[in-house]
């Protein structure tokens, strides 16, 4: 402990950094930050920006990057990405930042950063064009945990064929995160055609009885095929799960 408290006296180390070392998390003007989330479990702590200002989006954007050299901000509209892009200006000029203005979400890395590499490749297959916005979540947390991303667009069930010409790339990928709306058919398709695992994204398009998600979502728990699903737009939890995994096959090709 004494060799950090000597270099935070001597400007090595912020406060912030100490803080996450000695407590697990760094406190912020807008709240706490779980700086040894990726430690404990493998998942890359994010910054949730639905409900926040963006003053307090930039201010935790901020704790992330100097306590873990990377921030991972999620559902953040434009007022918030520029808040977050202003206050990093400032205090971190040398960070790298990327913005999806249509998945919402952002990504920033310090000078230093070095991403994981997994030796593992995760397919992200959407049923139509309306599914790409979870989707690109999804893509966004499997690369930032390592993993390669083959993208399969635009391949729903209205038209077989489509789906029936991608199976080769969909055969060579570890692990599938499938997103479709409507009554989210594709997943149980792709699941019933594949040896790999499906991870299923139900996205809320759809309309009139059961839509926004709900047709989608419960279709694919009642899938008769085996996969497994996760909630209605949640691309962060479908990315992260199919993460985890890439992690345990390039562990296994290692060993």
């Amino acid at each position: 402990m004494r060799e950090l408290l000597d270099a935070v006296a001597a400007g090595e180390v912020t406060p912030a950094e100490a803080e996450a070392e000695l407590a697990g998390y760094a406190t912020g003007e807008a709240g706490r930050f779980d700086a040894t989330r990726e430690q404990r479990s493998g998942v890359p702590e994010a910054v949730l920006a639905d409900g926040k200002t963006p003053t307090e989006v930039a201010q935790l954007a901020a704790t992330a990057l100097s306590t873990t050299g990377r921030a991972i901000v999620t559902r953040a509209d434009e007022a918030q990405a520029g808040a977050v892009r202003a206050r990093l200006d400032e205090v971190a000029p040398a960070a790298t930042l990327s913005w999806s203005e249509r998945s919402r979400w952002l990504v920033a890395h310090g000078p230093e950063y070095e991403r994981p590499d997994l030796d593992a490749s995760v397919g992200v297959v959407t049923a139509g064009t309306s599914d790409a916005v979870p989707a690109g979540e999804a893509a966004m947390i499997v690369r930032e945990m390592g993993a390669d991303v083959e993208r399969v667009d635009d391949v729903g069930v209205a038209s077989l064929v489509r789906v029936v010409d991608q199976l080769p790339a969909l055969r060579e990928q570890d692990v599938l995160i499938v997103a479709a709306g409507r009554e989210g058919a594709l997943p149980t398709v792709v699941a019933g055609l594949v040896d790999v695992p499906v991870i299923g994204l139900p996205v809320s398009t759809g309309y009139g009885h059961a839509g926004e998600g709900e047709a989608a979502l419960s279709g694919m728990l009642q899938s008769c095929t085996a996969l497994s699903s996760v909630n209605v737009d949640a691309g962060f939890t479908a990315g992260t799960q199919a993460g985890l995994i890439a992690r345990q096959i390039d562990d296994a090709s290692g060993a």
